[in-house]
């Protein structure tokens, strides 16, 4: 999509892929659903949670938002990164794959700082 947070900023391949493995399950329009999103009320807890994480920050839809506006989502998530609220514990619990290495979110901080100036 050509409004994506990849596609609208050169984003080096190495965060490019960590936010897409981490992020896009439940900030973007390519959710991948698991196998027990049918398995109610499990998947009606899911679509609720992604339906919000689509609200604050969707990376399919980045480069809809104002400059202003991109910069309060970048600071935000760097401010969730930090602080370890992202991913959710919950998530990451079942899935391993969203769970950020030091390395990783040192990555991620370093390219939003660079961003966001």
């Amino acid at each position: 999509m050509a409004t994506d947070f990849i596609k609208t900023h050169e984003v080096p391949t190495q965060i490019g892929n960590i936010l897409r493995r981490a992020c896009y399950d439940c900030h973007s329009n390519n959710t991948e659903y698991p196998w027990y999103s049918s398995i109610q009320p499990l998947g009606w807890l899911l679509n609720k949670h992604i339906k919000e994480g689509k609200k604050k920050l969707n990376f399919s839809e980045f480069g809809t938002y104002s400059e202003r506006k991109q910069i309060s989502k970048l600071k935000s998530m760097k401010n969730q990164i930090e602080q370890n609220k992202m991913p959710l514990p919950f998530y990451s619990m079942v899935h391993k794959k969203s769970l950020l290495t030091s390395e990783e979110k040192n990555l991620i901080i370093t390219y939003i700082n660079n961003l966001a100036q």
